[in-house]
C-alpha cells in the first residue's frame, strides 16, 4: 500500500487533485468529509461539541449549524483548539478504519487539510502539497460564499505554505487553470506513484 498524505491551504484546490488521483485509481479518504459525518445528529461528536460550546451551536433541526460554531472557533483559538481535541481523534480513529480496509496493493491519498498543524506528516509515504498564491485563495473563497474578511481569518488560521512545502515530498501549484494542475498530477502519479506501486 502507498500511503499519500495531500494537503494544502483552504482554497488551494486539495478537492480538484484529490479527485484528479482517484480518476487514476487511487482511493481517497477525506478528512474532512468524515468531519461532517462524526459530528452527526446523535453521534457522540455531536454531543461533545454541544458539550463545549452549547445549544448555540445547533440549528433548529439538531443538527450542526455549522457557520454559528464558525464564528465562535475562528475568532479564538483557544475555542478552535478545543474543537479540534474533540473532532481530530474522531476523524483519524475513522480514517484509520477506512485505510485499514483497502486493499494492500492499493494507493491511498489522505486528504488531510491540517496534515502540517496536527503534525501528520511522517505517516506518510508521499506528502503531496498544493498550492495557489492567497489572493486566488481569497477570490476562490469568496466565490463559494465568505466574506473576504472571513476568507482571510480562515487562511491565516492555518498553517503557511512554507510551513507546508518543509514537509511536502511534491508541491503542486493550483495558481493556474485545471489544464495545467491536471499534467502537474499525471506528473507525479507517473514520476511517483507508478514507480512505487509497480
Amino acid at each position: 500500500m502507498l500511503r499519500i498524505g495531500l494537503t494544502g491551504g483552504i482554497g488551494s484546490g486539495k478537492s480538484t487533485v484529490a479527485g484528479l488521483l482517484a480518476a487514476r485509481g487511487a482511493r481517497v479518504v477525506d478528512a474532512d468529509r468524515i468531519a461532517r459525518e462524526v459530528v452527526e445528529p446523535d453521534t457522540p461528536g455531536l454531543d461533545a461539541v454541544v458539550a463545549a460550546f452549547g445549544r448555540e451551536v445547533l440549528a433548529a433541526d439538531g443538527a450542526l449549524d455549522r457557520p454559528a460554531l464558525a464564528a465562535v472557533v475562528f475568532a479564538d483559538p483557544e475555542a478552535r483548539r478545543r474543537l479540534d481535541d474533540i473532532v481530530h481523534p474522531l476523524v483519524r480513529a475513522r480514517a484509520a478504519e477506512l485505510v485499514a480496509a483497502a486493499p494492500q496493493d492499493a494507493v491511498v491519498v489522505q486528504d488531510v487539510p491540517l496534515l502540517v498543524e496536527t503534525g501528520q506528516a511522517a505517516s506518510y509515504d508521499l506528502v503531496l502539497v498544493v498550492e495557489a498564491d492567497p489572493e486566488t485563495r481569497v477570490r476562490r473563497l469568496v466565490g463559494r460564499g465568505l466574506t473576504e474578511a472571513d476568507a482571510r481569518a480562515r487562511i491565516a488560521a492555518q498553517a503557511t505554505d512554507e510551513q507546508r512545502r518543509a514537509v511536502a515530498d511534491v508541491v503542486l501549484d493550483n495558481s493556474g487553470g485545471v489544464e495545467e494542475l491536471t499534467e502537474q498530477v499525471e506528473r507525479f502519479w507517473a514520476g511517483r506513484v507508478a514507480p512505487a506501486v509497480g
